[in-house]
């Protein structure tokens, strides 16, 4: 109990110090919601390459800053009245836990769900039951494309439309590959709509077998880009010493280079 009361005053602590910010600083008075947006998908990219390079203190950090941006958000809806759609932290924290209630009925209620499959199951059934008519209406447009079809993906397997196993997921992968190439060598225009759907049963196959595609390419992302870095390095160390540019060398010698680089950074 004292650790709650220990995490509920550094909550109630960080209140009041919006409070104090968005009456006396210049800059946070200034802010609106639409001004806050973009460094709210900063801060959450930021939180995304911290968990990927699982530094804990970084996670500590970002996570307090995403915190901020949640209660900055309440805090200018807070200073609207009610009949102006104006909100506060307590009707936030109130919704979202009334909301778990209600989507947990395994849990609160007298619902069975043995597995996560059950859970996701009944989640979607429970949404389409407060209005919703669609199982994708969950799905925010602003997404990635990547994530967004893993999440797309995702949702639908919650009401049962998914693949029996990995295999026949596999199969429609190197079904939509040979449409993809036939399209490219007759110079299509649906090359592009082919290309998508050998990504989009990629990114299937991908769910199917437990990896992330999002996280998967993104690790890609950072080992090339510390490859190439290293590379660049050794080359201008080279240049240095009398060696040629990266610009003066041939495809092969780049190789070479490149080769080194991918033993020394795995």
């Amino acid at each position: 109990m004292q650790r709650l009361d220990e995490k509920l005053a550094a909550f109630e602590r960080l209140l009041r110090i919006m409070e104090d910010l968005r009456e006396k600083c210049p800059w946070d008075r200034k802010q609106t919601m639409e001004s806050l947006r973009h460094l709210t998908i900063e801060e959450t990219y930021e939180l995304s390459e911290a968990i990927l390079e699982s530094d804990s203190d970084e996670i500590r950090k970002e996570t307090g800053d995403l915190l901020l941006h949640m209660v900055f958000y309440a805090q200018i809806a807070s200073e609207k009245h009610k009949n102006e759609g104006g909100w506060d932290i307590a009707d936030s924290l109130n919704g979202i836990c009334d909301k778990l209630i209600d989507r947990h009925p395994h849990i609160y209620g007298d619902v069975q769900a043995d597995d996560e499959d059950a859970v996701k199951a009944n989640w979607e059934k429970l949404k389409l039951k407060e209005g919703k008519k669609s199982v994708l209406e969950g799905v925010p447009k602003g997404l990635p494309s990547l994530v967004k079809a893993y999440r797309i993906q995702d949702k639908v397997r919650g009401v049962g439309f998914d693949w029996e196993n990995a295999d026949q997921v596999w199969e429609k992968v190197e079904e939509e590959i040979r449409e993809f190439q036939s399209e490219i060598a007759a110079e299509s225009d649906r090359a592009t709509d082919e290309f998508g759907d050998v990504l989009f049963a990629l990114i299937n196959y991908a769910r199917f077998k437990g990896i992330n595609p999002d996280e998967a390419l993104e690790r890609t992302n950072q080992r090339f880009q510390a490859r190439f870095m290293h590379m660049e390095e050794a080359i201008r160390s080279e240049a240095q010493e009398g060696g040629k540019t990266m610009t003066d060398m041939t495809l092969s010698e780049l190789n070479r280079h490149w080769d080194e680089a991918k033993k020394a950074v795995s």
